[in-house]
């Protein structure tokens, strides 16, 4: 028997946009939209490789369409919506996952082009995608916007984790990432009057291949285990049903939050 609890996960009917949706997170999330019903729209800067997923969840007898779109361009971010618009005739969730990570460095050896390079994606890039969404959920009168931020979002980076490998966690990755909560609770706060949702996921690490081996630092990894108290990475399973959650009526009465999907990590 399916009851009403059940059916407030489903999402037939519905137009999702994931972007980064061919990476590693997002093609995850991009299953777990499908299989709740929704017809999902993989975007992302490699159109070919969007396709690519885009044909995979239809081999699967999911809706599906892989579009490239530039999120440093702005002509291409809203030639990017019109061809979802003429395609599906509506949006009903953006999930914002896309990130660049053109530098990653310390705040010392930080370039100014770098940093520029960065912020047109994480920061204009994603503004831009949202402003052109947030007209088509005005004229609805309804949408969820789901924006992913991370772990490093959530708390300052474990500096002496990374420099067991000489590695670091980027300046620019946590003022982006921050900034995702920031930029949500605006947006909550503003377009709640327009029956429009906005939330945050915040993932934790992942290895998705699933063994320690093929984290670029065994050293590394072995240490975040350690601080994680559920002692795993993420898995493909692990963000499905937190962006379904979220992207759905189960959580019709929340905005402005953030969601932590980080095996207890951020906990101490």
């Amino acid at each position: 028997m399916i009851t009403d609890t059940l059916n407030m996960f489903q999402l037939t009917g519905q137009v999702a946009i994931v972007t980064g949706g061919s990476g590693v997170y997002g093609s995850h999330m991009c299953l777990g939209l499908c299989e709740a019903g929704a017809t999902v729209v993989v975007g992302g800067h490699d159109g070919a490789a969007c396709e690519e997923t885009a044909a995979g969840l239809r081999e699967k007898g999911f809706q599906a369409i892989g579009l490239g779109v530039d999120l440093s361009n702005e002509a291409s971010i809203i030639d990017f919506i019109r061809q979802i618009l003429t395609q599906c005739g509506r949006i009903d969730i953006l999930v914002n996952a896309a990130i660049s990570r053109y530098e990653n460095r310390n705040l010392e050896n930080i370039t100014s082009d770098g940093w520029d390079a960065t912020a047109q994606v994480n920061g204009r890039g994603t503004i831009l995608i949202t402003r052109e969404v947030v007209k088509q959920m005005r004229q609805q009168g309804q949408g969820n916007i789901i924006n992913v931020s991370s772990i490093v979002g959530v708390v300052a980076p474990r500096f002496p984790m990374y420099e067991l490998d000489d590695l670091i966690s980027g300046v620019e990755y946590t003022y982006n990432k921050f900034g995702m909560m920031g930029l949500t609770q605006w947006m909550a706060a503003y377009y709640g009057r327009y029956n429009i949702r906005v939330n945050c996921l915040s993932p934790g690490g992942n290895n998705l291949k699933g063994t320690k081996d093929e984290i670029r630092s065994e050293a590394v990894a072995d240490e975040y285990l350690r601080q994680t108290p559920m002692g795993r990475f993420a898995d493909e399973r692990d963000l499905k049903g937190p962006v379904v959650f979220l992207a759905s009526e189960a959580s019709r009465y929340m905005t402005g939050q953030n969601l932590i999907i980080d095996g207890g990590y951020t906990i101490w």
